[in-house]
Parts: C-alpha cells; structure tokens; sequence
C-alpha cells in the first residue's frame, strides 16, 4: 500500500465518521434511534441496505465459491428468479411487516402473540447474533492484513503488540462512534453517503480490472479445470457433492419460509416512510445490485487468473510464496483471492478497493452493533418495565448494550482460534431461526394463528434444525456410536443398531432442514387450529381502513377499470399506490428477469439434447456476467447517485418538520403500540 493507496481509504473514512457526528443532533427519540423516524425513501433505503450488505464475511465465502464453481452455479440459480420476482414485486412480509411500525420482529411477536414469547424470540435472537458476531472482526481484520501486505506484529514501545488487535480497535472504534452518535438514522445516512463513493470506485475497479485481464486470458485459466468440476459448463459439475433438482427445490422454499426471519440489519425492514416505499426501495435492489456484483464476479475471477495463468506467473509465485507462509490452513484458503488482489492491483486502485471494503465493513458492522445491541433491550429488557423509561435513560441504555455487544466482538476475535466448530456455529445460529418462518409468515397472513402454535412451531422446529446440523458432525456422530455399542450389551436390538452404525449421519443437511421446516408449518396450523378461539385482528395490527395511521399512508390513486393488462398487473403486485414511474420500474424488473429465466429454459432444453462446447459456453457467460451487467452499471451508477442525493435531501427536510411521539419507543400494551394506545385513548377523550 502506497501514501497514495491509504490517503484514498482515510479520506472517505473520516468524511464518514465526521457526518456521524453531525447527526447526532437530529437524534431525540427513541424512533430516530431506532427506526430513523420511519422517513427514508426508497433509493436512500436502497443505497444504504446494498452498502451494509457488503460483508468482509460475505465476501469472503463468494470468493472461495467462484474459486469452487466459477461461474456455474449462476446457472441453477436461475431456477429461483419466479419465486424470487414474485416476492420482490408483491412485497412479501416487507410490506405487511412496515405496516405493523414495530421497530423489531421481537415487538411483533408481542403485538400478534405474547410478551413472554417475545422475551423468548429476542433472546434466543441476542445470544445467537451475538456470538456469531464475535468472529467477524478477526475475519475482517485478517482480509484487510493480507490484502494490505501488513506485518502480523508492530512493535509499540518495545511490545510486540498483534497487528490483527490494532486493525480491529481502529475499526471497531469508528463503528462505535458512528453507531452510538445516533443509531439507525446516522447508520443510513452514512451508509448512503458510502454507497454513492462506493459505487464510483466500483466502476473504475472494474474497467481497470478488464484492462489488466483479457477475456482470452481467464477463458484459458478456468478452462483448466478437471472433468466433472467444470468453472464454464453447468453440465459438467458431475462431481458436485449433494448438488441436485432436491437440493435447488428445497433452498427455494427455504428462502420463502424463512424470508426476513435473521435480525441483522433489521431496522432497514421498518426504517421506510410507508409500506410502499419499503417495497419499491427492494425492486429498486433488483438495479441497484449491478455494480457489486460484477465487482465481486471479477475480483474471484481474476485472482483465479492471475494464480493460474502463464503470463502472471512472477506475481502469482510472490503471493505463493505468502501464502505458504500462513500456517493455518483454513485461514489460507480464505485469504487467497485477497493476497493474490494484493499482488495484482495498481497503485490507487487497490486503495478504492480498501475503501470499498472499509466503508462496506463499517455499514455492515453498525448495523450489526445496532441490531444486537438494540434487540437486547428492546426485547429482552424493554417488556418487564411497568411504565416506559424516559427517552434519555431509554437511549443511554441501548448505547451501553450496543458498546458491550462491540467489545464482546472484540474479546472474541482476539481471543479466538479457526476451528471448524466455529464455522459449523455459523450454520447454527441460521438453523435457530427454522421455527421463525411459520412464526412470522402465520402471524402476518393467517388470522388463526395462536401463541400456543407459535411457541411449538418455533421450539420444535428449531431443535430439529439444530439437531440436525450437529449430528452431521463426524466427531459427535462418533460419539453417539460409542454411546449406543456402551449401552447396547451383546444382544438385543440396540446391539443390532450399534452393528449396523452407518459411516455418517444419513440425511444430509438439506433434507434435515426441509424436515425442521415442515415440521413447524405442521405444529403451527395444527395447534392454532386446536387452539384458536377467535380470530386476531389483522386490521388493527396492520393499520388498515379504521385503523389507518395517517403518517405511513398516503392517498393512493383511483384504480382504473379493469382489463386483461390490469388483472396481470395485479397478479404480481402492481397496484392503485404504484405511480407510473413505478409501474414502468416494476415491469422493467419483470421483463429482465423472465428475459433471463426463459434463456435459462431454453438452453437447459438444448443442452438435454446437445452438449454446448466449453467455447460457447465462455461466450455466453462473456455476455452474460461481463459485458451486459458493465453497460447497465453504468446507466444504475448515475441513476442511483441522483436518487440518492434526492432521498438524502428529502430525509433532512422531514426531520426538521416531524413530530415525534415519546412513547414510540417499542412498548406494546393489549397486542398494541404504546403510541397507538394513548393515541386512540387521547381521540376518546
């Protein structure tokens, strides 16, 4: 890294952290703290939500995937695009859960079930999102040593002291700052600003990279790949372990049922002005998305080119030689496009790819302290209050918690060694939340819900998925063999159990997560239908028709007649509160997307009867991955950057008008809002 390269990651850095503390002064309630007052707009919610999904984490698992597969598994993933366009258009759950104006899922499980299943929910959503926060700044710190080339120790006064414990302080200081100042509206604000810087270095990362790379030269690495593992043809990925129609099917229903069920990040899901804002802000995504991606495409890619190809040799045995000195051998494994990205990049460039990395880093990780932090009091503290604090004592408090969730993340990582029972706990605390889906999806569309089918859903389910997952463990499934031949004796038919022990668990992981699922849908209908003695009222939790808040509703358009267009129109989600500008936005995500399933089951149909040569294959995915995505990256760059700016402009005006209710804080009393209670009692009066 030249002055050059680190002047490039300060400068954005600071300008960060100094609007941070500009914000604060617009903080003065608990709604601005935690929900940024429910007044972004669409593109400033999209620019912020894509710049907080830039995860070092993240990025370091797509890496080692293109590494695998290349660009193969973009193939089967277009199986998805129905079910996925669908639930974008009609706003599934995000809809429904912006109307309700809870500031966590916790708070609505009180709203539509009880306080003690909400103390439940938000604990089990604190410990698991804690824990698996704990190992993101060791991950983070690591990426940004080997990628900046900087030593594992610095000497500071005669002590050696960790580089790895400098990088994450320096970090995790500015996070905190940003985060505690002012919470989700700082959080947004800064998010947006580093959105619209990141996606300028986003362009330039890319065009450089397709500068250094000919399309020739990565065609020649990856065609390199042995049979059956193919990085071009999605028809030769024979050895692929578990992969089939099963496992594509299933993870579609799995991202349906357990669609918003994870918290991290979760004021996004209640920060917009409206429902409908909230639901355009994730067709906009559809867009947005552009410049990322092929960015994350490239970068795998062409670290596989430079390791792999003869005309990079010298660099590649120079990040070779780094390499080989790590001695851990899963941290290796994670670092190697960052050490080859390290060797490749031009002086300036590789400084806009820190920055991106930085300021993705400090979004991600905010929102991540604001979430755990924020989901601790709320939900497991909040609920045992007989009166509600007042907003000062209410806002020192989510500081401290936020504050100690950071310095457990700290401890953690500094502490930590890579393990694979750390890896495997990051699939746990998903599989905690396998009883979530009914929970939600019954709770926001199904009247007949109850408590008591929420609580065996949610236990029952859950336990299956966890169950599962570490059973699979080869260690634990030995040992549960040893358990089964030490209780079994000589004969009987647990002895005949313990003679037929199978080498490993027989279900593998998917199915077990299909089964945990089913599972809790099952439990939910069964016992709410046992249980249920009236039905819930959906209108009042929603805030529809006598209910209406007439802060997060505005006056929709008169519908026209109907007609075939219109009935198709409906049919995916376009209704009377889509201006024309969003109806043209709404079919602009249709067309594209069908444009590219249609292929998918176009060329699948041809490739059944006649094998595509790999030649074709590397064209195809030239255009595809390559040059489409470059030319709409360049039209979303200026289109966002304007809609940016907008929002951004709009949301200091609302602030400077707003009226802030102070018992909007996160309270329910009798399955409501604490502000819609005294609103309504006040209306009596």
């Amino acid at each position: 890294m030249s002055l050059i390269d680190w002047l490039i990651v300060a400068v954005p850095t600071l300008a960060i952290g100094a609007l941070a503390v500009v914000m604060q002064r617009y903080v003065r309630s608990v709604a601005d703290f935690m929900s940024a007052s429910r007044v972004a707009g669409r593109y400033l919610i999209t620019n912020a939500g894509a710049e907080m999904g830039l995860t070092i984490v993240g990025a370091v698992a797509w890496f080692e995937m293109v590494q695998e597969s290349g660009f193969t598994l973009q193939w089967w993933n277009k199986l998805t695009i129905p079910v996925g366009l669908i639930m974008t258009l009609w706003g599934f759950v995000i809809y429904r859960y912006r109307e309700t104006r809870v500031m966590t899922l916790a708070q609505f499980y009180e709203i539509r079930y009880s306080k003690s299943f909400r103390i439940f929910a938000g604990l089990v959503a604190f410990v698991s999102g804690t824990i698996n926060y704990g190992i993101f700044p060791a991950l983070a710190g690591r990426f940004f040593i080997y990628c900046c080339g900087l030593p594992e120790q610095v000497h500071l006064l005669g002590v050696a002291v960790p580089t790895l414990a400098l990088v994450m302080a320096a970090y995790l200081t500015v996070t905190l700052t940003l985060t505690m100042t002012g919470g989700h509206l700082t959080i947004m604000v800064t998010d947006c600003v580093g959105s619209l810087i990141t996606v300028v270095f986003y362009t330039i990362i890319v065009l450089v990279l397709l500068y250094i790379f000919s399309w020739s030269q990565i065609y020649e690495a990856m065609s390199t790949a042995p049979a059956g593992k193919s990085l071009l043809d999605p028809f030769d990925t024979g050895q692929a372990q578990d992969f089939n129609i099963w496992y594509v099917l299933i993870g579609i229903f799995g991202s349906i049922y357990g669609y918003m069920t994870w918290q991290g990040g979760h004021a996004f899901n209640n920060c917009a002005l409206n429902a409908h804002e909230a639901r355009m802000a994730s067709i906009l995504g559809n867009w947005r998305g552009f410049g990322s991606r092929l960015m994350f495409v490239l970068l795998p890619i062409c670290a596989f080119t430079f390791m792999h190809h003869a005309d990079f040799a010298a660099g590649a045995a120079k990040a070779q030689a780094t390499l080989q000195s790590i001695g851990d051998e899963t941290i290796r494994t994670q670092v190697t496009t960052a050490v080859a990205l390290g060797e490749l990049l031009p002086t300036g460039v590789k400084g806009m790819l820190v920055a991106v990395f930085v300021l993705g880093l400090i979004a991600c990780d905010s929102s991540y302290l604001h979430s755990w932090g924020s989901i601790f009091i709320q939900d497991c503290v909040l609920p045992f209050r007989k009166t509600p604090p007042s907003p000062q004592h209410h806002l020192r408090q989510l500081r401290i918690a936020i504050f100690l969730v950071a310095a457990f993340g700290f401890t953690f990582s500094l502490l930590y060694r890579q393990t694979q029972f750390v890896l495997m706990f990051f699939a746990i605390t998903g599989a905690i939340y396998s009883g979530a889906g009914s929970v939600l999806l019954g709770g926001l569309y199904w009247r007949k819900g109850t408590t008591a089918g929420a609580w065996c859903a949610m236990v029952a389910g859950s336990t299956l998925a966890v169950v599962g997952l570490v059973v699979q463990d080869e260690r634990v499934w030995a040992w549960l063999h040893g358990v089964v031949q030490a209780w079994a004796g000589a004969d009987g038919w647990l002895a005949g159990v313990a003679a037929d022990w199978p080498a490993k668990f027989p279900i593998n992981g998917q199915w077990m997560y299909l089964f945990s699922m089913v599972a809790a849908v099952s439990l939910y209908v069964v016992v709410s239908l046992l249980t249920s003695r009236e039905d819930f009222n959906m209108e009042r939790m929603l805030h529809r028709g006598a209910y209406a808040m007439a802060t997060d509703h505005e006056e929709a358009p008169a519908p026209a007649p109907p007609s075939a267009r219109s009935r198709l129109a409906s049919f995916i989600g376009i209704d009377a509160n889509f201006t024309r500008g969003d109806r043209i936005l709404a079919w602009s995500v249709a067309s594209w997307s069908m444009f590219w399933f249609v292929l998918f089951v176009v060329i699948t149909g041809w490739n059944l009867l006649s094998r595509w040569p790999l030649a074709w294959w590397a064209t195809y995915w030239r255009y595809e991955m390559i040059i489409l995505p470059l030319l709409v990256m360049l039209v979303t760059t200026v289109w966002f950057w304007l809609g940016g700016v907008r929002d951004l402009v709009k949301l200091f005006h609302r602030l400077q008008t707003i009226k802030q209710n102070p018992k909007d804080d996160g309270m329910v009393m009798g399955h409501r809002n604490l502000d819609e209670v005294e609103t309504e009692a006040a209306a009596g009066a």
